[in-house]
């Protein structure tokens, strides 16, 4: 992983890591929780769920299109699936926190590290566990999304707008 780029291999990832991978040729980012055995949590509205992931949206799970064994399943737009779902056709990314100012401002990119340090992986993924139980409130692709989501599963901190 360089200065530029977070880019990671899959055996690079521990359980805990906030990861993403980049979507339309790098014009968004889509965010998970890795939570170990091949399985990513991350947080996305009904809409790109029907267009980015290979699942449906019913209650039901729905078995793994690449073989992997994984089920995918959700509650209030918070879904588990297999790590080759979650990438898709793209790479892997590592979200860096912890930061200097310094670092987050000069990258060309925002989305990529925070200043904020890291809860440990064990509080981390519990909270993933949680939200995947319970859901995390209304997905807004500004106010409340998969970025968010990850960051508060990291961090506990959740970032809300006045009067929005």
């Amino acid at each position: 992983m360089s200065y530029l780029s977070h880019r990671v291999d899959r055996d690079q990832i521990k359980p805990g890591d906030h990861i993403y991978s980049w979507r339309m040729q790098f014009n968004y980012a889509h965010h998970g929780i890795y939570v170990g055995e091949n399985k990513v949590i991350h947080f996305t509205s009904p809409e790109n769920a029907s267009l980015t992931f290979v699942w449906n949206m019913s209650s039901q799970p729905k078995s793994c299109d690449h073989d992997c064994g994984s089920i995918h399943k959700s509650t209030g737009g918070v879904f588990i699936c297999c790590l080759n779902c979650f990438i898709g056709t793209g790479s892997l990314y590592l979200y860096q926190y912890g930061v200097s100012i310094f670092t987050c401002v000069s990258k060309l990119r925002g989305g990529t590290c925070t200043i904020a340090p890291s809860d440990p992986p064990q509080d981390v993924i519990a909270r993933a566990n949680y939200l995947l139980q319970h859901g995390f409130t209304n997905y807004n692709l500004i106010r409340n999304n998969c970025e968010d989501f990850a960051l508060y599963c990291k961090t506990g901190l959740l970032i809300t707008t006045a009067g929005a």
